[in-house]
C-alpha cells in the first residue's frame, strides 16, 4: 500500500504539467488531476492578480495553455468543483495585495474566453456558449451539456422560431422599459373578451415553468428544450391573433406581464438573447 502511494505521488510530480498542448494526454488519476488543477490554477490567480494577462498574440506565461489544460482536466475526468470556492482559496494562497472580486471576475471570464474557443474547435457556436454562461452557471460539464443541448434544439424549427418569438416579445419588452418600469404581478387569465390565444399562452408559460424547473433540477437538459418547444405553437398563436399595445391600459399591462414571464421561463435555461438569428 504504501509503495502504491508512492507510485502515485511520484505520477502526480512528473504529470502536473499535463496537458501541456491540444495533442497532451490528459492525466486521470485523482492524485495527479488535484495536482495538475493546484498548479494551473495557482499559475492564472497569481498572474492576474498582478494583473500579468495575455494581451492580443504576446503570452509569455503560458496563461491561455493554462486554462485551456484545466477545462481539459474537468471536463475529461468529469470534475466538477466549485469555482468560485476555488478561486478564492487560490487567491488566498497567492497572498498579494489586489481586489479579491476583480481577480476572481478577470479569471472567470478568462475561463469563459478559452471555453468558447476550446468549443469552437469542436464546432460549437461561441454564441451559445455565450448563452448559457449568461444564466450564471460556470460548472464547465454543465455548460458543455446545456450548450449541446441547447445547439440540438435551436436546430429543430420549434427552437428557430421560438427564438424568433423570443426576440419579438424582448423587443417589446425593451421598448416598454424604456418609458418606464413594467408592470408587475400574476398574469390574469378568464378576464372579460380576453383571447383564447392570451389565455393559452399564459397557461403554456405556467406550465413550461414548471417543467423546466423540474429538468433543470435534475441537469435534464434535454427535457428542458422540450419543455420550451411546447411553448413555440402558443407564442407563435399569441402574436398572430393579440395586439399587446391595447388601447386599454389593463389588458396592454396583462399582456406586458405574460410576454416578461415568456422571456423568465426561457432565461431560466439560457440568455436567448445572446443567441444569433
Amino acid at each position: 500500500k504504501g509503495e502504491g502511494s508512492r507510485d502515485r505521488i511520484a505520477d502526480a510530480v512528473r504529470d502536473h504539467y499535463k496537458p501541456q498542448g491540444p495533442n497532451d494526454t490528459v492525466p486521470t488519476d485523482p492524485v495527479t488531476v488535484a495536482v495538475a488543477l493546484a498548479d494551473k490554477l495557482d499559475t492564472l490567480v497569481g498572474f492576474f492578480a498582478i494583473d500579468e494577462k495575455p494581451t492580443g498574440s504576446k503570452d509569455p506565461f503560458a496563461l491561455r495553455r493554462a486554462a485551456l489544460g484545466v477545462i481539459r482536466l474537468v471536463l475529461d475526468n468529469g470534475v466538477r468543483p466549485h469555482w468560485w470556492s476555488l478561486l478564492g482559496k487560490a487567491f488566498d494562497l497567492v497572498g498579494v495585495d489586489a481586489s479579491r472580486d476583480d481577480t476572481i471576475v478577470g479569471v472567470r471570464e478568462f475561463f469563459v474566453d478559452r471555453l468558447i474557443v476550446s468549443l469552437r474547435d469542436q464546432g460549437q457556436r461561441h454564441d451559445l456558449v455565450r448563452a448559457v454562461f449568461g444564466v450564471g452557471d460556470d460548472d464547465l460539464v454543465r455548460i458543455v451539456r446545456r450548450v449541446e443541448a441547447l445547439d440540438a434544439f435551436l436546430a429543430t424549427d420549434d427552437g428557430a422560431n421560438l427564438l424568433a418569438g423570443y426576440k419579438r416579445a424582448s423587443n417589446i419588452l425593451k421598448a416598454e422599459e424604456k418609458k418606464g418600469p413594467l408592470p408587475e404581478g400574476m398574469v390574469e387569465t378568464g378576464l372579460p373578451g380576453q383571447p383564447a390565444e392570451e389565455t393559452e399562452l399564459a397557461f403554456a408559460a405556467a406550465a413550461a415553468a414548471t417543467a423546466v424547473d423540474a429538468a433543470l433540477e435534475t441537469e435534464d437538459f434535454a427535457a428542458a428544450m422540450t419543455a420550451l418547444a411546447r411553448l413555440r405553437a402558443p407564442v407563435d398563436a399569441f402574436f398572430t391573433g393579440v395586439m399587446v399595445n391595447s388601447d386599454v391600459a389593463a389588458e396592454r399591462d396583462n399582456r406586458l406581464k405574460l410576454l416578461g414571464q415568456v422571456r423568465n421561463v426561457m432565461g431560466r435555461v439560457a440568455d436567448f438573447g445572446q443567441i444569433g438569428g
